[in-house]
């Protein structure tokens, strides 16, 4: 898994912004921070500055795009979304361990369009995590494994993986075809693995199920 120590970027998309005190700590210490249009009305309202902003500006205030018009980077491409752009650009600049934070909330197809598109990162070559006020969403292909608390709850949400096989967790997983089928499994263990032919994503919650 991506330590916070290795993590060279945070995005901060616009979804709800973090609360929870993981996804907040991984903010304000980033060393270089891209907001997505609105999410850096919200960022720069808590008294901080963004590195670069990215996006169309269709949710960006007028009066940030003024002030900040020496660091926003326009995309007007429809055919993908902010969050997109700004993984793009960290690659561009040669960054690939990044983390996200602020994807989820607001509209649920922007988060589910958000999470699926972690699988696509991870092929554009970008180490990524996406975390929420929960848990931490990561893209998978291979053998990974993963430290968590024992007793963490863990979903594995398929992309086209196949032969998938598991060490560590409650329940034995297969060659799930509906995203469904792998939610609601638990850590055994404070490590546990997962092997698979293909591309999935795992979540694993930060506390353990009471």
């Amino acid at each position: 898994m991506l330590k916070q120590s290795q993590i060279e970027a945070v995005i901060l998309a616009n979804g709800d912004y973090p609360s929870a005190e993981l996804p907040l700590q991984i903010l304000l210490q980033g060393e270089y921070v891209v907001c997505c249009d609105g999410g850096a009305d919200h960022y720069i309202a808590k008294g901080y500055t963004p590195d670069a902003i990215i996006g169309d500006g269709d949710s960006l205030s007028e009066e940030n795009r003024r002030r900040f018009a020496d660091i926003i980077h326009y995309s007007p491409d429809q055919e993908t979304n902010d969050q997109t752009k700004a993984v793009r650009f960290l690659l561009e600049k040669g960054i690939r361990h990044i983390a996200i934070v602020g994807a989820t909330g607001k509209r649920d197809d922007h988060t589910l369009g958000n999470i699926a598109l972690l699988a696509e990162y991870r092929r554009m070559g970008a180490d990524v995590r996406s975390y929420t006020d929960y848990g931490v969403f990561i893209p998978c292909s291979g053998e990974c494994r993963f430290e968590c608390k024992k007793g963490a709850q863990v979903s594995i949400f398929n992309i086209n993986a196949n032969s998938l096989t598991s060490k560590g967790l409650r329940y034995p997983i297969y060659d799930f075809s509906q995203w469904w089928q792998g939610t609601l499994n638990e850590a055994s263990e404070e490590l546990f693995s997962i092997s698979g032919k293909g591309d999935y994503i795992v979540y694993v919650t930060y506390s353990v199920k009471e």
